[in-house]
């Protein structure tokens, strides 16, 4: 027998003998590999409450703290407001540019960019919060620490959400770890508004009437001097430390998540194709906008998550300026995350039993009659806990549903150019950057529209032209924003058919893929 016949049918005999290479048995290893346990998801999932946390509490306070306790005239603060968060949108394309041309290291791609950035990200988030002993250069250095925290926040969130790619290959796997995420991200924001309210509303300084409310209830105002000398009095500095407290906890919590996600996840390796040559940021621009799919979701979602976020943006000033809930805003706030945190496990069962575009208007719409009517009776507290309990409900859809439909945009978009490879992060941080860019816009329009109707910093009632601009804030403009949100979500293509199609298309070409892996590794050895 020939040197070379025998050393092929040695090949042929170890390759049919060896129990491992059945097909089979190759893909349940392959499924086996791809399957994340339950502490595999938790640690993932553990890795975005950072994100939610600090932008819940900067969502919700950051404006208020602005006005009644740093007491930046509102133009200044709309200037803050509005840059910090356009500097925000701008550093996510950038950032997810960044990281799309990162090497691979022991660590992976992604999990390098979170663990450097938190150190600096804490220390940045905790001078927000803190007062400086100047007031000259006040602007100044919360504009520098707000742009700061958001660029370091976003070189730890765009890796994070583009993370979700390359946990596992499995769709399956990736959306059971995404409904994790979810979860920890809504009890992320109930932790952030428990934290920020409770700590500040212990330290909450009463508000300065003017002469309105003098002549509106002399009694209240007229007292002797000795009449409260027994209950504590509460200053503007007891605020401040307060805040500073709180953001002192937060930062605690930011570190440890980090610290969790980091030993808690394995980032797989990208497939055996080469990865497609890097492009230019304004290539990157071109190749995801210019994807039909895509430019629809973020646009459906930039309009939904926009009137999300104007309720969410004004909504504690409203309570407490039009509603007159200065000692229950922050109860009020924990009411709507304890509720959309309770929500996640049913709109995760109903996406999957009805489909997610369903989800969207179902959640979408079932908000809008209560903020309605929260806006129309007058102000009554158990009323506003009721609205604010179901709107938390529908604020679950908006957590949910984005991050849970963009890996099928990405997947569609691996079916339709499989030569396009490597650049899942330019999808999540161009989604990021416009719902960013937006929500800057119009926190600064908000904000300085107050300006123009008056406002009065710490004033015990505000004039009816902030009365009325706030109700409009937090009702008129964001179903709008929804309904145009709606209507553009009609015409996403990517329905539950096409998505499992492209499901199994993808299973398919990995499969192969780890078929030719296996046969080139066995025959190198046999060689």
């Amino acid at each position: 027998m020939a040197k070379g016949e025998g050393a092929e049918q040695y090949s042929n005999a170890s390759l049919l003998n060896k129990p491992g290479n059945s097909d089979g048995t190759q893909l349940a290893k392959r499924h086996e590999q791809n399957r994340l346990s339950v502490c595999n998801k938790i640690c993932y999932a553990i890795g975005g409450a950072p994100y939610q946390i600090t932008g819940c509490a900067l969502g919700f306070f950051l404006q208020i703290y602005l006005l009644d306790v740093a007491q930046i005239d509102p133009f200044y603060a709309s200037i803050i407001l509005f840059v910090g968060r356009a500097w925000d949108a701008v550093t996510d394309p950038t950032v997810g540019f960044l990281v799309s041309r990162s090497p691979w290291t022991r660590f992976g791609r992604m999990l390098p960019w979170i663990v450097l950035s938190t150190p600096l990200a804490v220390i940045s988030y905790f001078l927000i919060w803190y007062v400086p002993p100047f007031e000259n250069g006040k602007v100044i250095w919360y504009l520098f620490f707000y742009c700061l925290f958001q660029s370091l926040q976003t070189c730890f969130h765009v890796p994070y959400s583009a993370l979700t790619m390359f946990i596992s290959s499995e769709q399956k796997e990736r959306d059971s770890a995404t409904a994790y995420r979810m979860t920890v991200e809504v009890l992320g924001t109930l932790l952030g508004t428990a934290i920020q309210g409770q700590i500040v509303g212990l330290a909450n300084a009463p508000c300065i009437p003017g002469p309105a409310d003098i002549l509106a209830e002399p009694s209240n105002f007229s007292a002797s001097p000795g009449l409260n000398e027994s209950k504590p009095v509460i200053s503007l500095e007891h605020t401040r430390t307060a805040y500073m407290i709180a953001s002192g906890v937060i930062c605690l919590i930011y570190i440890i998540c980090a610290v969790v996600l980091f030993f808690g996840v394995r980032e797989q390796k990208e497939s055996s194709r080469p990865r497609s040559e890097p492009m230019s940021f304004f290539q990157g621009i071109k190749l995801v906008m210019g994807y039909g799919p895509y430019a629809k979701l973020v646009m459906a979602f930039l309009f939904t998550s926009l009137g999300f976020m104007l309720l969410e943006g004004n909504f504690a000033l409203f309570c407490s300026a039009t509603l007159g809930f200065r000692n229950n805003f922050q109860n009020i706030l924990l009411v709507i995350m304890l509720s959309a945190t309770l929500a996640i496990p049913f709109w995760q069962w109903f996406l999957t039993r009805f489909g997610k575009k369903t989800a969207v208007y179902v959640g979408t719409l079932a908000v809008i009659p209560f903020m309605i009517l929260v806006v129309s009776l007058k102000s009554n507290l158990a009323v506003t806990y009721i609205c604010s309990f179901a709107a938390g409900v529908g604020v679950a859809v908006a957590f949910l549903l984005p991050w849970s439909m963009l890996p099928d945009v990405v997947d569609d978009f691996q079916v339709q150019n499989p030569d396009f490879t490597g650049h899942e992060a330019l999808f999540y941080s161009f989604y990021v950057f416009f719902t960013k860019f937006a929500s800057g816009v119009s926190l600064g329009i908000s904000t300085l529209s107050l300006d123009f109707a008056g406002y009065i910093s710490r004033g015990c009632s505000q004039p009816k032209e902030v009365d009325l601009t706030l109700k409009l804030l937090v009702s008129a403009a964001p179903i709008a924003l929804m309904a145009i949100g709606l209507s553009i979500i009609y015409s996403y293509p990517i329905n539950e058919e096409k998505r499992q199609a492209n499901r199994k298309l993808l299973q398919d070409l990995r499969e192969n893929e780890a078929d030719s892996e296996t046969d080139s590794a066995e025959l190198a050895n046999v060689v």
